[in-house]
């Protein structure tokens, strides 16, 4: 389609929702220039527009306040060197699913490494003890490995953003794809939001860019129907989507043991949670009210709630979520069936927004909130499920995200943790792992998912001597 056969359609689109304006400055842009501003409309649902700016824009949302909290109902945390019989038959159905080509992967992996001071995507930032590995080569071996396993490769689904989309694509060229083939891995793009002036016009980032934004991580729902890949999930026999976040080096991408439980549990939507670190840590809570399972922020959840203690002193409120999910891909077809009616609430939130101010054409940068963003949350998914299941599991084990540039969550710190779970595992299989006076490992220590997927694959295979930790230590 020529660039005079877009403007007309997009220009009837933007003025059918009332947003005709964003081709104001039309008649001074150049070729280039024009085609950019195509581009940034067609990304654009219009037709969706007007309710939005009636419901989330002009209109404010009363925030929803969920009555009569209680403790999210979980199974325990396994114990798989003695493996229960629930635990048993999850692990056998799990592997059984993951045989038969059911299962997928998806990471959301659209956001830049700024931060943390790496320019670049943050999947491809070096994250190891070690041998520094990016994030994404740790979850391609892992992948590598259970498709060794299982006889079947597990397709691997990447959602992009348009910022991130054609470096990670040409990062994964250039690392041949860490061994993988190329065809298992599938990328696609997030979906945008136009950001809005508070009284429902779109606003301009410059004379030839929208202003947008990334949807959420709920728009990862919604980018699955419209980008197709639910289509390819379903002709492909995939029914289960192990979802997990970019920013976390010690997720277990596919874990037979969750798949397993929540296929048994014909769960549409299953979700791990770890204990809190402290009563008040910024994390969301899983929560139960009226019969449903929901995650609340930190904020959310009243100080006497997330004080409590049971009889024992254990927190009452202590289940905190890791980001880390099973979904059914029918679950998902029935939430994005209409996208007009898109089955998750919009988060509205005040922000400041550079636009171009329309009458004088200059581009401004605001000191207050002068635009309103909307984004949708995964976990809002939750409550909609007619049955759901959480699974606690060990921070140490699973949890340590690479978020912030210093302190908690942040690379220092997750590196720490990518070394202390390697010296544990190492100490489950019989090695003895010398120790500083502060009971760190004296060494730093990684083991790559291609030697051990977790503990109990160290039994298998020749394993270190002392001599391996008079320096860091790398196992393979």
């Amino acid at each position: 389609m020529s660039n005079d056969q877009r403007y007309a359609d997009l220009s009837r689109r933007s003025r059918t929702a009332g947003q005709d304006h964003l081709l104001h400055f039309w008649p001074e842009l150049d070729y280039s220039q024009r085609r950019e501003l195509l581009d940034d409309l067609e990304r654009i649902d219009f037709a969706v527009v007007p309710a939005l700016i009636e419901q989330y824009v002009r209109g404010r949302p009363p925030p929803v306040r969920l009555e009569r909290l209680e403790p999210a109902p979980r199974i325990p945390a396994a114990d798989r060197f003695n493996p229960d019989a629930e635990t048993r038959a999850g692990l056998a159905r799990g592997e059984e699913l993951l045989r038969a080509g059911r299962v997928a992967a998806m990471v959301v992996a659209g956001g830049q490494g700024t931060r943390l001071g790496y320019d670049g995507p943050k999947g491809c930032l070096p994250v190891t003890p070690v041998r520094n590995k990016p994030l994404f080569q740790l979850f391609a071996e892992q992948l590598l490995v259970a498709g060794r396993r299982f006889g079947r490769p597990v397709r691997w689904y990447i959602m992009t953003s348009p910022t991130n989309d054609a470096e990670t694509r040409d990062f994964f060229r250039s690392r041949r794809f860490f061994g993988l083939d190329a065809q298992q891995v599938i990328f696609f793009q997030q979906g945008v939001m136009p950001a809005f002036a508070p009284d429902g016009r779109i606003l301009l980032d410059q004379k030839h860019r929208v202003a947008l934004a990334p949807d959420g991580h709920g728009g990862s729902l919604l980018a699955m129907a419209s980008r197709g890949v639910l289509a390819d999930m379903a002709a492909r026999g995939i029914d289960c989507i192990s979802y997990f976040q970019v920013d976390n080096p010690l997720v277990h991408c596919v874990d037979p043991l969750f798949i397993g439980l929540h296929d048994l549990h014909a769960s549409e939507m299953s979700s791990k949670c770890v204990p809190k670190a402290d009563d008040r840590e910024r994390v969301g809570n899983f929560v139960l009210a009226g019969g449903r399972l929901h995650v609340i922020e930190y904020s959310d959840l009243p100080d006497d709630l997330a004080e409590a203690r049971n009889a024992d002193g254990s927190r009452r409120f202590d289940a905190a979520s890791p980001a880390i999910h099973v979904l059914s891909r029918r679950f998902i077809e029935r939430l994005t069936a209409d996208p007009a009616r898109f089955a998750l609430p919009w988060h509205r939130a005040e922000k400041k927004v550079a636009c171009v101010n329309l009458a004088s054409g200059r581009r401004t940068e605001p000191d207050e909130p002068n635009g309103v963003k909307l984004e949708a949350f995964i976990f809002d998914a939750l409550p909609l499920a007619e049955r759901t299941l959480l699974l606690e599991t060990r921070r140490e084990e699973e949890f340590s995200p690479v978020k912030n540039a210093t302190g908690e969550d942040s690379l220092e710190t997750s590196r720490r943790d990518q070394v202390r779970r390697a010296a544990r595992w190492l100490e489950q299989a019989g090695v003895r792992v010398p120790r500083g006076t502060d009971g760190e490992p004296a060494v730093p220590i990684e083991i790559s998912p291609l030697r051990a997927r977790e503990a109990g694959d160290l039994r298998d295979g020749e394993l270190p001597s002392a001599d391996a930790f008079r320096g860091p230590a790398y196992l393979e």
